[in-house]
């Protein structure tokens, strides 16, 4: 199992514009209401920190590889090496670049509408990391890094997110 995680406020962020995006989600009308409801769990699919807590129990099974979006934003080589080894492939120096060039965000957003139709024009909207220092107010930036200890701090997967996001920033 390949378990890729993210940074929550990342997270947070993009889930902000997917969800005005998708008509059938519900939209927001400000910011600081999707906050709300982010750090309140009223979110459609749940709360992302028990999400990751979920998978924390899992984290040290030996089928189970656990990346971050920045380490692969940060290193693609690296990361599609690293997973092709994890899944015993093999990939030639050729294949290799081919899977990086057509993974990255760029190739997939490039082709969005031939691989998911308008549908992809919500899905792929910037690919970045750290766009939530874009929405984020101080005070937010704060009450989710305290959510992120509470819910986080000291396991597996909140170490390893805490390394990639804040320690790499």
């Amino acid at each position: 199992i390949l378990l890729l995680i993210r940074n929550p406020k990342d997270v947070a962020t993009s889930f902000y514009h997917f969800s005005n995006g998708m008509s059938p989600i519900p939209s927001y009308e400000t910011w600081d209401d999707f906050f709300v409801a982010f750090m309140t769990k009223k979110m459609p699919w749940g709360c992302y920190f028990e999400y990751l807590s979920k998978w924390n129990k899992y984290a040290d099974d030996e089928n189970v590889m656990t990346i971050t979006y920045e380490e692969l934003k940060e290193n693609p080589v690296l990361g599609v090496k690293n997973i092709a080894a994890f899944f015993g492939i093999s990939l030639s120096e050729k294949e290799l670049q081919s899977v990086v060039e057509r993974s990255s965000f760029q190739s997939m957003k490039k082709n969005s509408q031939k691989t998911h139709g308008a549908f992809g024009n919500v899905l792929f909207r910037k690919g970045g990391i750290s766009d939530w220092k874009n929405l984020f107010s101080e005070d937010q930036n704060e009450k989710m890094d305290k959510a992120f200890e509470e819910h986080m701090g000291g396991t597996k997967l909140g170490t390893k997110l805490k390394y990639e996001v804040y320690c790499k920033a």
